[in-house]
């Protein structure tokens, strides 16, 4: 016990190794937010629709989610140090070029160069935490990781849209190059092991988990693109008039459930898994996955929503978007970093279950003060709770799965982290757009039949089976096509109006509905004594 301690107070004598995995998280994070940013503009230099520039999300995403659980096997195998400092290399080349790029393909072929290298980082940065810090200091350091994660976001949007604006959107990844450079100059401040050349790669398993979560993704993502159910136009191909989205989706499934199968198998006979399924063996160790599922799909939800509807509705700049988003961007990167003071005085289910309280609250709240004026202190104080429950909430089951887990799991225990985080974010923002776009249309047609003055053929030519979220200025201007008279243009506008904020409205209370549900699973999270940290090494027997 006294050298475990003495070995503790060593360690902190030092955060700078602490400064290059948090500058890692940041250039993660930075890339993700950079690249809604440049979208505009990378419409008008390559001169492509938008469709195909957003491929470069759709990519990075993929290969992040997809390679994730292979490149903690590879960590270990090669050893940590090395291979952060390999990849990290290859996102300042994915950024470089980004800033050369002579055609889309080149910015998608970056951005997929990006996803991989993230692959390995994500993991990279537990396996590090792990071995460099323990007891309380690594409990602060994985609250770090989550505020990065919130600072990154707030940065890029600022930054990004003022050089977007002003010189345009390659710059913004020279900023992606910088810190790549200062993250590889720092990492020579980390320590960890050589690996371990015995150790195998899982290549059946990583083809199963690989194409579960490649087809999970791009099934929730075009739910509204090629259908819920039935195929629509833009459905690329259709399985006797279903749309591919929910059959893509129920294969995932289905070969996420061979993955399982075949890994418990592979750990039955003795032989190292892709992913060691011990980190989720306890219940409270899967509610910890299952809220941090929930968590991060509510924050996607509320990143999808609140953007759409100051952005579309409200007709707004992306840079008065960011600062709309201020208020729960910083609260959850200032929660996220203070929340670990809290864990010597309350245990992890109290600590789960207050987090998910106060986000249905705040949801709650939001549901019933917002209006189309955005700027209001009901509406700031809303997003303030969401903020604070979102950043203790990212932070508590984060930490909880790596304490529960033995030091040489950590790699396994990013992995996990890397591939629920990335899969509820697809998740979550692709139900909040069917959901949306569905009470939008539920509230559009019920909102006509009320007003008489829309006539059955104004409302044909209109197109109300296409319903989807427009501004009044572009409402406008379709019905400058019609034969609408000016009392008709008034009131189809006000009809938008009323139903954009009714489905706002409609879609904050079901996502309360669902924070609240995850409860069940935050009441069971551990119940550490009030006295007892955390600790690395194996604790499952201590709780």
């Amino acid at each position: 016990m006294t050298e475990t301690r003495t070995e503790d107070a060593a360690l902190k004598t030092s955060w700078l190794p602490m400064v290059s995995l948090f500058l890692a998280q940041v250039l993660m994070s930075f890339n993700v937010a950079a690249l809604p940013i440049s979208l505009g503009g990378m419409v008008e230099d390559f001169g492509v629709p938008p469709t195909i520039a957003s491929s470069t999300i759709v990519v990075y995403g993929l290969a992040v989610a997809a390679l994730v659980m292979t490149g903690a096997k590879l960590g270990q195998r090669v050893g940590w140090v090395l291979i952060f400092r390999v990849v990290i290399v290859l996102f300042a080349g994915s950024s470089v070029m980004m800033i050369l790029a002579p055609t889309v393909a080149w910015a998608i072929a970056g951005q997929a160069a990006a996803g991989a290298a993230a692959a390995i980082i994500v993991p990279a940065l537990v396996a590090l935490i792990a071995e460099n810090y323990r007891g309380s200091q690594q409990a602060t350091a994985i609250g770090a990781l989550g505020s990065a994660r919130a600072i990154s976001g707030v940065s890029a949007f600022l930054i990004g849209g003022t050089l977007g604006t002003l010189v345009g959107w390659r710059p913004v990844f020279m900023i992606v190059l910088g810190i790549a450079v200062v993250v590889f100059i720092l990492s020579f401040t980390l320590r960890g092991d050589r690996g371990n050349a015995s150790i195998r790669i899982d290549l059946v398993a990583a083809l199963l988990i690989g194409a579960a979560i490649v087809l999970l993704t791009l099934g929730f993502n075009n739910l509204n693109t090629w259908g819920a159910l039935a195929a629509t136009e833009g459905a690329p191909f259709s399985v006797f008039g279903l749309s591919p989205a929910p059959l893509f989706i129920v294969v995932g499934i289905m070969l996420g459930q061979g993955f399982f199968l075949w890994t418990r198998r592979r750990m039955a006979n003795g032989r190292v898994p892709l992913i060691d399924l011990s980190i989720i063996d306890s219940p409270r160790e899967r509610a910890a996955v299952y809220a941090m599922f929930i968590v991060v799909a509510l924050e996607a939800c509320v990143n999808f929503s609140i953007p759409l509807y100051i952005q579309i509705v409200q007709g707004r700049t992306p840079f008065d978007t960011s600062l709309a988003m201020m208020p729960f961007n910083l609260t959850v990167f200032i929660t996220a970093t203070l929340v670990v003071r809290f864990y010597k005085r309350y245990p992890p289910r109290t600590i789960g279950v207050f987090g998910f309280i106060l986000t249905t609250v705040a949801l709650v709240w939001l549901s019933i003060v917002v209006n189309n004026n955005w700027e209001t202190f009901p509406t700031i104080l809303g997003l303030f709770v969401f903020g604070v429950g979102q950043g203790a909430l990212v932070t508590l089951v984060f930490n909880v799965l790596v304490t529960a887990a033995p030091a040489e799991l950590a790699g396994d225990v990013g992995s996990l982290r890397g591939t629920t985080q990335n899969l509820a974010s697809a998740v979550g923002t692709a139900v909040a757009g069917a959901l949306l776009v569905s009470v939008l249309g539920i509230s559009v047609g019920r909102a006509v039949v009320e007003h008489p003055e829309l006539p059955p053929s104004l409302v044909a030519q209109v197109n109300m089976d296409d319903v989807n979220f427009i501004s009044n200025d572009d409402l406008r201007v379709v019905l400058e096509g019609t034969d609408a008279s000016p009392e008709q243009v008034d009131a189809a506008v006000a009809v938008n109006e009323e139903s954009r904020l009714r489905t706002l409205k409609i879609g904050l209370l079901i996502l309360a509905g669902i924070s609240a549900l995850a409860i069940l699973p935050a009441s069971r999270l551990p119940r550490y004594k009030p006295d007892e940290i955390p600790d690395p090494s194996p604790v499952a027997a201590g709780e």
